[in-house]
């Protein structure tokens, strides 16, 4: 059984998100950096999961790290589950929508800010909703 709130086939996520979403948010992968719509957008308002729609993070949460993705510094309260990486060689912490399922990206401890956490986030794995 599927531990998640939000259930579909992987053939409905398919249908829903197209190829490119569901390549990254389903299968895993990652854009190129830089090339992500929400690398450089800083504006007031929510970024949703681009698979289920669950708030993820607060614009305020967002930072320039200059490392090609969307970079936030803290996740919404409840909204993220941290998952064991080994892939490619290395250890890592992946982040997942806790409402789906769907890869979001990697948290890394080298964030600038006082909660020291860096959200590195595909920018198709999350939707934009202005304040």
């Amino acid at each position: 059984m599927n531990k998640y709130p939000i259930q579909k086939s992987e053939a409905e996520w398919k249908e829903i998100l197209g190829e490119e979403r569901y390549r990254i948010l389903r299968g895993k992968g990652t854009e190129r950096p830089f090339s992500g719509s929400y690398n450089l957008h800083f504006e007031e308002g929510i970024y949703a999961c681009g698979a289920c729609h669950t708030p993820l993070f607060k614009g305020d949460s967002k930072f320039e790290s200059g490392c090609g993705w969307p970079s936030f510094d803290e996740a919404m309260e409840g909204a993220i589950e941290y998952v064991r990486d080994t892939s490619f060689g290395m250890i890592r912490t992946e982040i997942l929508c806790a409402s789906c399922g769907s890869h979001l990206g990697h948290v890394f401890d080298d964030g600038p800010t006082e909660t020291g956490q860096r959200y590195c986030v595909n920018s198709l794995s999350i939707d934009f909703k202005k304040k």
